[in-house]
């Protein structure tokens, strides 16, 4: 192992449990939760349950459609989720805004970095410089890209040709007429990584674990498409010439196009995989573990000619993921990385993740087909796996409950001994008590919620990524419950 960079210490080496829950679905003032005193109190929330785990979403700067799985940046911090409270104690924002749109609260952002300029002592000013200085391996390349889409307003393909294919003369001259805007786009930034690490700060003092969540692929108007072109499968005018999805499944039947342009495996292998390096340094500094979404798209991923409407006309291409691999341990040492492994998995996929000792998933809410050979019964969990009620994409678990046929109902009842309690009790205590070494239970379920209170639906562009919990949600005798169970089963 080299010692550029180390991994953090295995979070599953004993029996845990957690919480998903998304920063944006915190309560609180603003447009969406934020990294401010409610997340604080959610860490407080999760150590009075004896919960040790916070997973999250992706937190990268999202797109108009306001999904964390397209973003545009794959090292940048969303500036929704920056909290303007530690921005009013310091002095550097005088009042909080008027309403809690994002308008306002970016009017509000922009206005504390005239009061940081104006008020903030000289600590703070060689903070920023220092965190500049440690992120120089992206956030030239972000703020730029950001402060050149501000001024065209377009994606970054139908820029001007110099900029759009990156002459070295034409971005030194954005860089000089654009200094103003990338200076406060680097603030934001700063602020947004100072508070991660305060809340980071704050949940591992109490024993709490951070999680995050990283998308395989990229958005096409990304800082990094436009930076690394050559890393990417585009034709001459920079659009994709494949793009990335899924073939036909449980959540779709003509599958899902997702238009994010695939990879140039040979062409990141040829750099010593430069790419994910920095990607995987990126996220270490955020969280102490790291869930890969879409894993099996690192064994070989489907390929949808760009032209196509639908996902149905793919094929499956062969992906360098071994070689990658290899390579993320001969740099970091065994990682805390978990394999979302839901789906199409063949052998080679499963060999693939059990050759780098990557846990996998197991959602019961997909347990329960009559099938006893389903990988997803309890009986059939692994220690080195995470069991979940169901995931961001699925129904809340009462949701899903109510939404059955009688039959797959009384199914479920009997599996679970026609227990007395009211769901989703039952399917929590059975996440619980699995052989998996980390049980993590979506918020909507801990809070009993129904399938009006789901966070996605996979397949769809409108309606999703919104929904906020309420601490008048939370009953008093809630942590006390969780803490039971949790110590009742060993985690």
């Amino acid at each position: 192992m080299l010692n550029e960079e180390k991994a953090p210490a295995d979070c599953l080496d004993h029996r845990r449990a957690g919480v998903l829950l998304h920063l944006t679905s915190l309560p609180g003032p603003g447009p969406c939760g934020s990294l401010g005193p409610e997340a604080h109190n959610f860490v407080g929330f999760l150590a009075d349950s004896g919960m040790t785990v916070w997973q999250m979403l992706p937190v990268g700067p999202t797109q108009s459609d306001g999904s964390p799985y397209q973003t545009n940046s794959i090292h940048a911090g969303n500036p929704r989720l920056v909290a303007l409270e530690p921005l009013l104690e310091r002095g550097w924002l005088q009042s909080a805004p008027a309403d809690d749109s994002d308008a306002a609260k970016f009017r509000a952002l922009r206005l504390s970095w005239d009061g940081f300029r104006e008020r903030a002592v000289e600590a703070d000013h060689k903070a920023l410089k220092d965190f500049i200085a440690d992120n120089a391996y992206w956030i030239d390349n972000y703020s730029l890209f950001r402060a050149l889409g501000r001024e065209y307003r377009t994606c970054w393909w139908n820029w001007p040709r110099p900029l759009r294919d990156r002459d070295p003369d034409a971005l030194e001259r954005a860089r000089q007429r654009l200094a103003e805007d990338r200076d406060y786009i680097h603030y934001v930034q700063f602020l947004f990584f100072s508070q991660w690490q305060v809340l980071r700060g704050h949940a591992n003092a109490v024993g709490v674990k951070l999680f995050g969540d990283m998308p395989i692929f990229v958005a096409h108007d990304s800082a990094e498409v436009w930076a690394c072109p050559g890393d990417f499968d585009l034709n001459e005018d920079c659009s994709p010439r494949v793009v990335a999805g899924v073939p036909p499944d449980y959540f779709s039947a003509t599958g899902q196009r997702w238009g994010n342009p695939l990879y140039r495996w040979d062409a990141m292998q040829a750099d010593g995989f430069r790419f994910w390096l920095d990607r995987i340094r990126t996220q270490m500094r955020l969280f102490d573990m790291v869930r890969i979404d879409h894993f099996r798209g690192f064994e070989s991923y489907w390929e949808i000619p760009a032209e196509e409407e639908s996902a149905i006309n793919g094929r499956w291409v062969k992906a360098l993921g071994d070689e990658l691999f290899e390579r993320l341990h001969q740099r970091f040492g065994k990682l805390p990385l978990i394999a979302e492994d839901l789906g199409i998995i063949t052998k080679e996929v499963d060999a693939l993740r059990k050759k780098y000792r990557l846990p996998g998933m197991k959602v019961l809410q997909f347990a329960f087909s009559g099938d006893p050979t389903n990988p997803y019964l309890p009986f059939h969990h692994d220690r080195d796996s995470l069991v979940y009620t169901g995931t961001h994409d699925n129904d809340t678990t009462l949701g899903w409950y109510l939404s059955l046929d009688e039959k797959s109902r009384t199914y479920v009842d009997e599996y679970l001994g026609h227990p007395s309690e009211d769901m989703p009790w039952p399917l929590i205590r059975c996440a619980l008590r699995s052989r998996s070494h980390l049980a993590v239970l979506p918020m909507q379920d801990v809070l009993g919620l129904d399938g009006d209170h789901r966070m996605n639906l996979p397949g769809t562009s409108d309606g999703n990524w919104s929904w906020r919990f309420s601490w008048d949600q939370v009953w008093s005798e809630l942590p006390g419950k969780i803490l039971q169970l949790v110590k009742l089963y060993g985690r």
